[in-house]
Parts: C-alpha cells; sequence; structure tokens
C-alpha cells in the first residue's frame, strides 16, 4: 500500500468503455505534477469497462468493482468512503465533467473559505427539455433543503476529507451532498466549470419517474436535518468540580 496521497478523485462508472481511454489521458494530464490517486467504481458494468481502465506503473489508478449495479449514490458513497486523500474529489465517468476544473475547485479549498466546493454548469451541452426539468428540480430542492446551489446534478465536486462523514447512504444520496455536507455545520461554495457534450454511449439516467423519487427524497432529507444532534464540547477543565 503507498503512502495515502494529497488528493483523491472518484469516478463512478457504469457502461462507459469508450470513454475511458480518453478519460484517463485527461485525468492525467490535469492532475499532472499533484500528489493523487484515482479511484474507479465499476457500478456493475454490462460491457468491458472494467477491462479497459488501465492500472498504470505507479499504483494512482484503484479499481473498485461492484457485482451488480448498484446505482450512481451506492459508487459515490463506496468511492468517497475508498478514497485515501485528504482531499476528494468527484468525477462523472462520461466526459461530459472537464478534468481541468479539477484545480479550479482545489484552488477555492486552498483558499480556506469553504469546506466543500460545488461545480455548477454555466453552459449545459444538455436537451432543453433535461435543461428546463433539471432547472425546476434545482430550484425547488435548493429551498426546501436549504443548501442554496443551483445545480446539484453537476457531480464534479472537491470536498476536505472530514465532510465524507457527513454523508448517509441511501438511493438519491447524490442529490443532496450539499445539503447534507451544509447540514452538518461545514461551508459551501459553487463556482461554474464547463460542461461537454457526451461523445459516446448514452445517459444512463432518463427522465422516468426520477421526480417522484426526488420528491420522496427531498422530504426525508428535511426530516433528517430537522433530527440532527447538535452539541458541543467543552474544552476539558484543570479540576472536576467539588461538592
Amino acid at each position: 500500500m503507498t503512502p495515502a496521497p494529497a488528493l483523491s478523485v472518484v469516478v463512478p462508472l457504469y457502461n462507459e468503455e469508450e470513454n475511458i481511454p480518453l478519460l484517463q489521458q485527461e485525468l492525467a494530464a490535469a492532475l499532472d505534477g499533484l500528489d493523487y490517486e484515482i479511484v474507479f467504481v465499476d457500478d456493475g458494468s454490462r460491457d468491458h469497462t472494467r477491462a479497459a481502465i488501465q492500472p498504470g506503473p505507479d499504483g494512482r489508478v484503484r479499481v473498485l468493482a461492484f457485482e451488480r449495479n448498484a446505482g450512481q449514490s451506492a459508487a459515490m458513497y463506496a468511492g468517497l468512503h475508498a478514497a485515501r486523500g485528504q482531499s476528494v474529489a468527484l468525477l462523472d465517468g462520461d466526459l461530459q465533467n472537464d478534468p481541468a476544473d479539477i484545480r479550479r475547485l482545489l484552488a477555492e479549498l486552498d483558499r480556506g473559505a469553504a469546506d466543500l466546493v460545488c461545480g455548477y454548469r454555466a453552459r449545459r451541452k444538455d436537451t432543453i427539455v433535461k435543461r428546463l426539468t433539471s432547472r425546476v428540480a434545482n430550484f425547488v430542492r435548493s429551498r426546501f433543503a436549504g443548501d442554496g446551489v443551483r445545480d446539484t446534478g453537476c457531480t464534479l465536486k472537491a470536498m476536505r476529507r472530514e465532510c465524507v462523514s457527513a454523508l448517509v447512504p441511501f438511493t438519491g444520496m447524490h442529490r443532496f451532498i450539499p445539503a447534507l455536507v451544509k447540514g452538518a455545520g461545514y461551508r459551501l461554495v459553487e463556482v461554474p466549470v464547463n460542461h461537454r457534450p457526451r461523445q459516446f454511449g448514452v445517459s444512463k439516467y432518463g427522465l422516468g419517474n426520477r421526480a417522484l423519487r426526488a420528491t420522496v427524497d427531498m422530504f426525508g432529507v428535511r426530516w433528517l436535518l430537522s433530527r440532527q444532534l447538535r452539541y458541543r464540547v467543552l474544552p476539558p477543565a484543570d479540576s472536576f468540580p467539588t461538592a
């Protein structure tokens, strides 16, 4: 086992074999000079995604493979908890997120004003229907969950390692990472990031009944945040009080 790196990049994957070669090239270029590892999480892919991942000669690439497809939240949660870096970045595996933006997010962490940096897609390369539904969903969720984030659907994020402890494992968690982290008392900011059209494959997350599931999740997260334990331990006294 190599020493823990300064940065872990977690990349959930599901049937992305065509994207892997270019993704690894872009990650290597974007992270050149940094002390990092990449944690790929193969979410039960049915193609040759896992075989397409090149391990590299330096042990920086690690792979978690699920027995069967468990969903985006499970892949992110497992990858974040497997990450060993002091900072952790999340990145989609479909090449729509730009790995070059990771340094911008890390720069915000280094400034010390935030514990979680969320990217938002200023110019989305998606269909009109997908952009409109996402805008409405983000508006409702942001105000109901209280995180103030305009684009929770953007996977590209960077956080300090301790923020991972604020996450709760449930299906749909990935939409509420900012709300859970902010609810635990951590600070967050948003920065605009590049968004690119998909080159290979198709989106794995269609509209379907996602709106209904997200609404149910939203009420659950709101309840969870309202029931959080809040306490502060006093610094130790020199002596115990006597009767």
